[in-house]
This record gives structure tokens, C-alpha cells and sequence, in this order.
């Protein structure tokens, strides 16, 4: 029995807090045809279970949430209730996929099983075939969902061998001694806490700079709370979700960073950028400077820790220039604001509050996580979300794996998603958002021009 961090429950209370909204992250994988069997993939998959733990736990919440929700083994677990078959009606494209893509998200997935689901998926056009993986978000962030391919898929043409398999579910925990665990744990939180400002005191040097930076990321981070422009890209939510999806190449980036400079994710920022600036103009709107505040997932794993599949993640708010025409101008305007933020300690802030909310106890913290929950948030307007994937292809049974397509969850009152995925040399854009937003095809093929613009001038 394993108990969830903070922040992995974080993402259980998402949906608890607002009905409708699932809080499962996903991605589309796209092979060579032809398709395998269901028997035959359900087969891979059982191969692979033994390196995947969670795939056979449930979840337990607390009463009273006197602690973290904890993970227990699934008694009755079934491979084939997680392993479903469909296929795409003709001709097959895109826009099929991603009506299936936005139907299969606008479920949420079953609290009283392990918390994933699989769709293999026939009928893609040019006789390809696809799996769809669908994963709570208090299981894996967007980059330990994506490691989860080098476990199920292969390196090579020729398939693994299988893992011997010697899993006995152990019995589930009773109310009773989750209780009493965690009323233990309350009791000792305050001795932890006192330990932890005994050992900052140790090295003052260290803990009066750790707060000095701290600090100021705190207050770069008030400062990004304010109200971004009312706009029609936030509202209220549906439990229906539309989704469309781009394409652009690795080699673009890199030779628009040659040319002009920034990182990877400045380039894309930019492209995104650029993507909204157009939805807004097609939708009568002038985009203007504080219009489009985003959310942007960090990754905080350090060297060797890539297979550690739970939720690592800090945040920056960038504020992205949908104001500006030119695309140069978009990328110098983004790589300054993100200079600026990394250089405040934003990152290192929302980092360490997730890390002693940790040593805090589990009650004070979801009530001050549903308190916030249920107030308006006027800051942020989207999520964007930049995950490098498999440099080197992967193969399912022998078929090359050709594209992998993400998918990022939205909430509270951001109504649009944008996820970026790399693949070897080919770049995936997602596009998630709510039922109410019919125009998603303006913003991919915003994304791909503005892309177009920053090559055309490198």
C-alpha cells in the first residue's frame, strides 16, 4: 500500500471539486499497419504488468481526509475491462480520430478500478492502426505517462521477451487501520516539522539565501495572479470536450533556434502564441498584452529519476504576446518573459511549496485545496504543456511506432489546452478544449503558420 503525494491528490480532488471534469491525461500512438489482435496486444500488455505496478491498484480515499489517498491492489483485476477494441467509421483521418479522441475523454474513468484505460484502435487511414492510453492525472505527470511507452512498447522490430509474472494481490486495508495509520501520522507531523527548522538552522547561509529567492519567485507569482483580460477563451465548463491536432518537424525548431535563438520551448510558446493571436482576431476580439496568461508545466526530475512515474512537476504563468504581429518580435517577447521568470525563482517557489505541503498535515491541506477550488480564478487562461518524448523509434509487435499525438486535461475555467509532444523528428500539437469551443481547427492551423513564419525567416 502506497499513499499519494500532495500533489498527486491534487489532481483526485480536481474532480471532486468540479463535476463533469476529468482529470485523465492521454495520448494517441499511430503504427504501421497492419493491426494486431486483440488477443495479441492484450497479450503484450500482460507481459508488461509486472513493470507497472499502479496498472493493478485502486484508489482509497480517507474519511475525513485525515490522510492522502493511499493505493491498494485490485483484487479482481481485470485486463479486459482496461483493454477496449474500436474502430475509426471511413475514410479514417484525422478528423475522425479526433471525435473518437474527444468522446473518449469526456469520460471520466472508474473510481472503483485502477484508474487507465487502452483503446486499440482500427480503421486509420493509409491502413495504420492506433492506441489510445488513457491515465489519471494523479498517477503520472505528462512526462512519466510518456515513459510509460518505453515500458509497454520495444526498441527494436523484434519483440522482448515476456517478464515472469508472480503477482498475488495483497488484501485490501480496512478503514480502521487507514484510520489509525494516519491519525499516527498526524500526531508525529509537528516533531517533522520541528526537525526540518532544526536542520535549516544548522546552515543559516543556506536557508537566508533559499529564502531570499524563495521569496522573490513568491512574489513574481503574485504578481501573475492578476486578472488576465476578459476574453472568450475562459467560462464555464461542460463535460464534453472537443479536440483537434497539428503536426510541425523537430528540425524547424532547431533551425529557427540557430537563426534567432531560445530554447525549444520558447520556439513552441512562440508558435502557440501566434495560434491564439488568430483565434482571437477570427473571433472579433483584439488580442491584447495581458489576454493570454498560460500555465506552464516544469518538470522537476533530476538526472536518473525519468522512470520515477508519479507527479514532479513545478510551474511558470508566462504571459504570452498574442498582441504582437511580427513572429520575431512574439519569440524575443517570450524568450524575455521566461528569462525573467526563471531568473525571479518562480520555479523553485511553487516547487518547494508542493514539498512541504508534504509535511503538512493532509486535512489542512485539501481544505485549503477545495477552499481555492471553489473561487473563481481570472488569471490563468490556458495550459500549454511542452513533453520531449522517444528520441529513437519504438515498435508494438513488430509495427513501427510513427506519431505520438498528447492530449492535456482542462478545468476550472480555462476552456482551451494546448499540448506539445516530440517524437523523433516530428512534433505533435493537441488541442483540448471544451465542447462550447467549435473553432479548435483556427488555433492548430494558427500554431503550424506561425511555425511556418519563424522558418520562412531563419
Amino acid at each position: 500500500m502506497d499513499r499519494m503525494t500532495p500533489l498527486d491528490a491534487l489532481f483526485l480532488e480536481a474532480e471532486d471539486e468540479e463535476p463533469g471534469v476529468s482529470m485523465a491525461i492521454s495520448s494517441i500512438a499511430v503504427f504501421e499497419g497492419p493491426a494486431p489482435t486483440y488477443a495479441e496486444f492484450a497479450e503484450l500488455l500482460t507481459s508488461r504488468l509486472p513493470l507497472i505496478p499502479r496498472y493493478r491498484q485502486k484508489v482509497r480515499q480517507l474519511p475525513f481526509d485525515l490522510g492522502p489517498p493511499v493505493w491498494y491492489d485490485d483484487e479482481n483485476f481485470e485486463l479486459s475491462y482496461h483493454l477496449r477494441h474500436t474502430a475509426l467509421p471511413a475514410p479514417g483521418s484525422d478528423e475522425e480520430l479526433s471525435a473518437l479522441m474527444a468522446r473518449l475523454m469526456s469520460a471520466r474513468l472508474d473510481r472503483d478500478r485502477p484508474l487507465w484505460e487502452y483503446w486499440l484502435v482500427e480503421g486509420l487511414r493509409d491502413g495504420r492502426w492506433a492506441l489510445i492510453s488513457k491515465v489519471h492525472h494523479c498517477m503520472v505527470d505528462g512526462v512519466s505517462g510518456t515513459d510509460l511507452y518505453g515500458v509497454v512498447l520495444d526498441p527494436t522490430p523484434r519483440p522482448q521477451p515476456a517478464i515472469h509474472d508472480d503477482w498475488a494481490p495483497q488484501h485490501q486495508p480496512t478503514t480502521i487501520s487507514l484510520t489509525a495509520t494516519a491519525l499516527g501520522q498526524l500526531v508525529l507531523t509537528p516533531l517533522q516539522q520541528v526537525r526540518l527548522a532544526v536542520d535549516g538552522l544548522k546552515q543559516p547561509g543556506m536557508l537566508a539565501y533559499r529564502s531570499w529567492s524563495i521569496g522573490r519567485g513568491l512574489w513574481a507569482l503574485s504578481e501573475a495572479l492578476w486578472p488576465a483580460w476578459p476574453s472568450s477563451l475562459t467560462g464555464s465548463l461542460s463535460a464534453s470536450r472537443r479536440f483537434a491536432f497539428g503536426r510541425a518537424k523537430v528540425s524547424q525548431v532547431k533551425k529557427i533556434r540557430r537563426a534567432l535563438g531560445g530554447t525549444f520551448n520558447d520556439v513552441v510558446l512562440t508558435a502557440v502564441a501566434g495560434g491564439f493571436r488568430e483565434l482571437l482576431l477570427s473571433r472579433g476580439e483584439i488580442p491584447r498584452e495581458n489576454s493570454l496568461r498560460t500555465l506552464v508545466p516544469v518538470n522537476l526530475r533530476a538526472p536518473g529519476e525519468e522512470g520515477i512515474r508519479d507527479n514532479r512537476v513545478s510551474l511558470m504563468l508566462a504571459q504570452l504576446p498574442v498582441h504582437l504581429e511580427d513572429p520575431v518580435e512574439r519569440l524575443a517577447a517570450v524568450r524575455a518573459r521566461l528569462d525573467e521568470l526563471k531568473s525571479d525563482h518562480e520555479i523553485d517557489s511553487v516547487a518547494l511549496l508542493t514539498e512541504l505541503a508534504g509535511r503538512e498535515p493532509f486535512p489542512l491541506i485539501a481544505s485549503g485545496y477545495r477552499l481555492a477550488a471553489r473561487s473563481p480564478q481570472q488569471s490563468v487562461v490556458t495550459v500549454v504543456t511542452n513533453v520531449p518524448g522517444p528520441r529513437q523509434p519504438l515498435y508494438a509487435l513488430g509495427r513501427r511506432l510513427v506519431e505520438i499525438i498528447p492530449y492535456v486535461p482542462i478545468a476550472s475555467t480555462v476552456r482551451t489546452g494546448v499540448s506539445i509532444m516530440s517524437y523523433c523528428d516530428s512534433i505533435a500539437f493537441g488541442v483540448t478544449g471544451d465542447y462550447s469551443e467549435s473553432d479548435l481547427a483556427v488555433l492548430v492551423e494558427g500554431i503550424e503558420r506561425s511555425l511556418d513564419e519563424l522558418t520562412a525567416v531563419s
